[in-house]
């Protein structure tokens, strides 16, 4: 499962709760340009609309060798993604908890196919971000200190 793209943001500002993998509807230019590794999460989110979950935002850029199609692309158009209907019915009750958002976390291959893992995080505070940097500072002080 070689990951195409991950968001780190999204661990800095959310404590991840659940996780789930969806697919992700694409065209075969965005499936090879995904695949190349020209995708990035920062920024996108995942909403339900109509009971359906979609990827909004995430920036897929136009595949170089594309013929014809480049001319009305959109890079972050939003996306539908592929679930199990229990899942989105799991998703939405758990979106409309107050607090709670749902976050890509990273996009890798599974076989042949293209998926994405979504985080179900409520947001940390800036307390919250501080201490964790606090933590990851002493941590790295005391493997330089084993290493000696």
């Amino acid at each position: 499962m070689p990951t195409l793209s991950t968001n780190k943001y999204a661990r800095y500002s959310y404590n991840i709760l659940d996780e789930f993998e969806a697919g992700i509807v694409l065209t075969g230019a965005e499936v090879k340009s995904a695949k190349s590794g020209q995708i990035n999460l920062k920024g996108s989110y995942v909403s339900i609309h109509q009971e359906k979950p979609v990827l909004v935002n995430c920036h897929i850029a136009p595949y170089a060798l594309a013929k014809g199609t480049l001319k009305h692309y959109q890079p972050t158009h939003t996306r539908l993604l592929l679930l199990k209907r229990n899942q989105i019915k799991s998703l939405i009750g758990k979106s409309l908890t107050q607090g709670l958002t749902l976050i890509p976390l990273s996009v890798y291959t599974k076989g042949s196919f293209i998926k994405l893992k979504i985080g179900i995080g409520r947001g940390k505070k800036k307390a919250d971000k501080r201490s964790a940097i606090k933590k990851r500072e002493a941590n790295r002080r005391i493997r330089r200190a084993m290493k000696r």
